[in-house]
């Protein structure tokens, strides 16, 4: 069975991210003689091939300093023939529709049209750019954004991308922290690729830097992107149990300027139930993204926040390199009464990491009878075996402390 357009680019994606041009090429040749003939990306296909085939014969030949830059700068032009080809093809399969405009004054319209329009005019770029700027359009300007940013999702622009960080400093407060949430979203999800485009790299970091607050504000909306994951409004709406106070601030922020405060429902309609899913795939991938290290940077107050905010919606993924701040969470979550065995089983990891065995060992058996059986504890054990190696305690004393956890 042929790989779905999705799956295609998704190769594409894997490929290109180890810098394996000839691989993305391949798959991009079919798509252009499905275009056919006179399609417009003919010339560049040429162009990167005979550069990719060139850059190959001179490294058999020879060590050229200059040959990674130059294999940097070719996998991002295979990106961008990539993106345009996808488009098109897109448009050709009926994927996509095929739009010229919209009603400015209509916020479905402006949904619709920057949702799902893959070949945006600088013209409505420019609108984009005056209704930012605009109080008396904020609404409008705020749905631009939030479907914008859908649409570059589902197929990556870079001057869409860099529409969003020109909004990071607009003047409308409200807009500009959707642009930044939005583009804080897409630079993690898009991680490998934004090392190629060098440019929306500088552009985000100098926006950043524009705010004169050194990232803090960028920072605070990274953690509360975080602490989304554990947030089920959407459940608690569908039920009747959650006020408008109790949305997020966004949210609330949408329901003020577009009037419609009675209409919770509408609002929620608009974001996708899987968002949440999505976004704690994010969240999973996210310390070891571009985005995260350009926010974090060397600030180990940041990170051990960070950390913090990681263990608060349950995840553990910076309890190993962040040790003390994991120990000190944990010690007030027993204290306020926890009887999650997973919060006693990660102190304990605490304790023995720090070497104090004895202690650990107490932790680790309180975990074991907190569990209905051996079987639900070493579910929550067992797991964790190869981080406890690969931070410095030996296998066998791993096997020791399941064997003597076995009989209690």
């Amino acid at each position: 069975m042929s790989q779905s357009l999705e799956e295609h680019m998704a190769t594409i994606e894997r490929a290109l991210g180890e810098r394996m041009v000839m691989h993305a090429l391949v798959i991009v040749r079919s798509w252009l003689n499905e275009l056919g003939e006179n399609n417009p990306y003919e010339q560049a296909f040429g162009q990167i091939q005979t550069q990719y085939e060139t850059l190959f014969s001179q490294w058999l030949t020879s060590d050229d300093p200059e040959r990674e830059e130059q294999l940097e700068r070719l996998t991002g032009d295979t990106y961008r023939l990539v993106d345009a080809s996808y488009a098109a093809l897109r448009l050709k399969r009926g994927l996509s529709p095929d739009m010229h405009g919209f009603n400015r004054d209509n916020l479905q319209s402006v949904m619709q049209y920057f949702s799902f329009c893959l070949n945006i005019r600088e013209e409505d770029y420019d609108w984009m750019r005056e209704v930012m700027n605009d109080s008396d359009h904020a609404a409008i300007a705020l749905m631009a954004v939030a479907a914008l940013a859908k649409n570059i999702r589902d197929c990556f622009d870079e001057k869409a991308m860099m529409v969003l960080i020109e909004g990071i400093n607009c003047e409308n407060e409200v807009v500009a922290e959707q642009c930044l949430a939005n583009l804080l979203i897409l630079m993690a999800h898009y991680d490998v690729r934004i090392d190629f485009f060098p440019d929306l790299q500088n552009a985000f970091i100098a926006a950043i830097n524009e705010m004169e607050d050194e990232g803090e504000q960028a920072f605070h909306t990274l953690c509360a992107l975080v602490r989304s994951v554990k947030s089920n409004w959407r459940e608690n709406i569908a039920s009747g149990e959650l006020k408008i106070e109790d949305l997020p601030e966004e949210l609330q922020s949408l329901l003020e300027l577009t009037g419609n405060k009675d209409d919770i429902q509408g609002v929620v309609s608009w974001i996708p139930a899987s968002e949440q899913e999505y976004m704690m795939g994010l969240i999973e991938i996210l310390p070891d993204t571009w985005i995260y290290s350009a926010l974090i940077g060397d600030s180990t107050e940041r990170a051990s926040h960070m950390a913090i905010i990681y263990l608060s919606i349950g995840r553990m993924d910076l309890l190993w390199n962040h040790t003390d701040v994991a120990a000190k969470w944990l010690v007030n979550q027993l204290r306020e009464g926890s009887q999650s065995p997973l919060d006693y089983i990660n102190y304990a990891h605490c304790l023995l990491l720090q070497g104090d065995r004895m202690m650990a060992y107490e932790y680790y058996k309180q975990a074991r009878q907190l569990c209905k059986g051996s079987k639900e504890f070493f579910a929550l054990f067992r797991p964790d075996r190869n981080d406890l190696v690969e931070h410095g305690i030996p296998l066998e004393q791993v096997y020791l402390i399941e064997d003597n956890l076995l009989k209690n």
